[in-house]
């Protein structure tokens, strides 16, 4: 049977409103996944950048505590370096303080000879050449000759050597020498310092271990001085 016009139209507005209801349903299925990709992709770049943002904090967080630990060594480096300072400041003065007394003990013409005896005969025990060459300082000239008088026949009877000892007049010690003698082979080549200086520095290097336990206390990075 022919369709009239009505029913033409009513055919019509039915396949558009059944094409409008499918386009619909299309677009909103679209918005639907479009949204959930949105979120996903959303969800994604957060996470991604907060990520990084903990990443970056956790790397400053490192970076500053690397720095105090740096700073905190530089300073117990430093405090360290003062206190060393310090220490070997006071063990300075202490050997001024020693040297200055043996320049008063030099003074004492009596008890210094005594020293200058037995300063020349460890030197001379100590060299053992025939010919020895004992060299002072200028003003001490008579007082180890009457040294060498004094101990030639000790040495002789130590070492049972005879020995030609010879003052040296033409060099003397150095006009800043507290005193003592430096003992030369005849040609000067083999020497021992028995200067009051040389004595000193050995002496202060021997008992360096005690005399900083004595005044700092014990080390304890340093047991075998104990």
């Amino acid at each position: 049977m022919a369709l009239n016009d009505n029913d033409v139209q009513k055919q019509i507005k039915h396949m558009m409103a059944f094409i409008e209801q499918e386009a619909n349903e299309k677009a909103e299925e679209i918005d639907a996944k479009s949204e959930e990709e949105f979120n996903i992709e959303k969800g994604h770049l957060v996470q991604t950048q907060r990520l990084k943002i903990m990443d970056y904090y956790e790397k400053k967080e490192k970076q500053i505590e690397q720095q105090k630990k740096i700073q905190l060594s530089t300073l117990r480096n430093q405090a360290r370096l003062r206190v060393l300072a310090a220490r070997d400041d006071l063990i300075s003065e202490l050997l001024d303080e020693a040297k200055l007394r043996l320049s008063r003990m030099v003074a004492d013409l009596k008890a210094y000879q005594e020293l200058l005896d037995k300063l020349v005969l460890q030197a001379l025990v100590r060299l053992l050449e025939p010919v020895m060459i004992v060299r002072c300082r200028p003003q001490d000239t008579l007082m180890v000759d009457t040294s060498v008088q004094r101990v030639l026949p000790q040495y002789v009877m130590a070492t049972q050597k005879q020995v030609e000892i010879k003052i040296d007049q033409e060099t003397f010690l150095p006009l800043s020498s507290l005193g003592g003698v430096e003992v030369y082979s005849s040609n000067q080549k083999i020497k021992v310092s028995n200067t009051l200086e040389s004595r000193l520095e050995f002496l202060s290097e021997q008992k360096m271990p005690e005399i900083r336990r004595c005044l700092f206390g014990a080390n304890p990075n340093r047991k075998f001085f104990v």
